[in-house]
């Protein structure tokens, strides 16, 4: 995980094969692809609507730095990440990086 925390997203990465992705996945806790793997999703929960919205925040940090933008859904005690790539039509490296750059922010710790 250490190597997908100090990665840079590539708008050239391909498709994750199917070993890859299993390999992948398993070093992103709580991060679960749609049935077709062409998503990642997670569930970050909160005690308030203000701590959701500082890990909005954040999360939009990470994705303006990586310039890779995530679709987000946002309640007033929760907010589910989902990474895909559109423009290759399912999960690549790049959704991986910004997963777990995600899951090591401090505002995701109470999850």
């Amino acid at each position: 995980m250490n190597d997908l925390l100090l990665s840079r997203c590539d708008p050239k990465a391909p498709l994750m094969d199917a070993d890859t992705r299993a390999r992948v996945l398993a070093a992103l806790p709580g991060w679960l692809p749609d049935p077709e793997a062409k998503l990642i999703a997670r569930r970050f929960g909160f005690e308030n609507y203000y701590q959701v919205m500082a890990f909005v925040d954040a999360v939009a940090e990470i994705a303006h730095a990586q310039d890779h933008h995530p679709e987000m859904l946002v309640s007033y005690d929760a907010c589910t990440v989902s990474w895909t790539t559109h423009s290759r039509g399912g999960l690549t490296l790049n959704d991986a990086i910004c997963a777990a750059q995600v899951s090591a922010l401090p505002e995701a710790s109470g999850t």
